[in-house]
């Protein structure tokens, strides 16, 4: 069986088609600049690499374009797209109308299209692929996998917020969490890590990337998580702000003349580790300059390793204990240094890393680096979204 991911941006298109008969990658690619100059797509197989510069008006010409990829007679990898079961698509939100994957179906579509305004920075993108898509594939079976799924199984006391409840039921505010297809693959790996069986484990799964959330995960389900309404909640971010006192939004609109929509942008684009450090958000940037002595870098290392601390001390509490600690992403799985600041001075709940398997680099497997005496393992774990949605879609076909 052959299952094709598709994951559609505002402006890209990235795809990967996978063998599920040994969940295998035979290709991953690309499309970047999609309605802007300058369009491309990346085609990758294990012969190589192929660039394609052509013009990408929309994405139906951008998955046009990845299908004649697929097929093409010198870096194709299938003969026709009859060998091609099923696509599925990563969509942000559910809005709390599905708990799980479900096939596309008109309906199915219609209630993604009144749940974009929950997420107007990703859900218009997604549903611009996944009609792409189904206009160049009208027979092919689909699947939609949420990233708010995974965190369908908090509780009320979890995911409400202390509003009007008429508010919550007429507008559907509540917390959501996002990055649920991560954290429930590296979970589930913890899983078969720590023994295979999911009942009694405590584990606090830490996606530590440009977006980071923070996820509390008892018996294998979501008890908890730090993405909100938004992804802008939470942990501060590359360069989002994370958790924010909501008055700072008035404040601000009265000494910078911004409206509400300038005020949202700010916090999303403007802030976070590259507002602090003034230098970057890309974590390599930071740790470099903060090495050499700049003080706002090493500011905005702390804070945020502060901030993941604070989850996970909460988390431990909410769930009366914690067995496993995973990291994953690209910071969770590539950055030592933040992690050595996240683990330090957590004595009191069992934590202890050992600094050279730290150290070591990723080597795209499970590595375990807990020191001696540490009562809560501590693991990284390379995250693999795409094969969650593959997988979730291969199930939603046999059922």
């Amino acid at each position: 069986m052959k299952i094709l991911v598709v994951n559609a941006g505002s402006s890209s298109l990235k795809y990967q088609l996978f063998d599920m008969d040994t969940e295998k990658v035979i290709v991953k690619g690309g499309c970047e600049r999609i309605g802007i100059r300058g369009s491309k797509l990346t085609h990758k197989t294990d012969k190589g690499e192929t660039d394609i510069e052509k013009d990408m008006p929309n994405h139906k010409v951008a998955m046009q374009l990845v299908l004649e990829a697929l097929v093409h007679p010198e870096y194709g990898v299938i003969k026709s797209m009859s060998e091609i079961d099923a696509v599925g698509h990563r969509v942000l939100h559910s809005g709390g109308d599905f708990d799980g994957s479900v096939l596309l179906t008109d309906e199915v579509l219609a209630i993604c299209k009144k749940n974009a305004e929950l997420g107007p920075l990703h859900m218009p993108a997604n549903i611009l692929g996944i009609e792409a898509c189904r206009e160049v594939m009208p027979d092919t079976p689909m699947g939609l996998v949420f990233d708010t799924a995974f965190h369908s199984t908090m509780p009320p006391h979890a995911y409400m917020y202390a509003i009007d409840y008429d508010d919550y039921k007429n507008y559907k505010i509540r917390k959501y969490g996002f990055h649920g297809t991560s954290h429930k693959y590296v979970s589930q790996e913890a899983i078969k890590y720590l023994g295979g069986k999911a009942e009694g484990t405590k584990i606090v799964t830490c996606h530590l990337g440009g977006g980071s959330s923070v996820s509390a995960v008892k018996d294998g389900k979501c008890a908890d998580t730090s993405m909100g309404f938004t992804p802008l909640a939470g942990v501060p971010m590359g360069t989002r702000s994370g958790d924010i006192d909501p008055a700072v939004l008035e404040f601000l609109a009265a000494k910078k003349n911004y409206s509400m929509l300038d005020c949202i942008n700010y916090l999303n684009k403007q802030c976070g580790v590259a507002g602090v450090s003034g230098v970057s958000s890309d974590f390599r940037d930071l740790t470099k300059a903060a090495a050499e002595g700049n003080e706002r870098a090493k500011l905005a290392l702390d804070l945020f390793a502060y901030g993941v601390k604070k989850y996970i001390g909460s988390y431990a509490a909410a769930m009366n204990g914690l067995d496993c600690l995973v990291f994953t992403a690209g910071i969770g799985e590539n950055t030592w240094q933040v992690r050595k600041a996240i683990c330090e001075d957590m004595d009191f709940f069992g934590i202890k890393i050992d600094d050279k398997r730290n150290e070591e680099k990723n080597n795209g497997a499970i590595r375990e680096i807990t020191a001696k005496g540490s009562k809560v393992r501590v693991l990284v774990i390379p995250t693999n979204e795409e094969l969650v949605i593959a997988r979730e879609t291969k199930e939603l076909l046999g059922k």
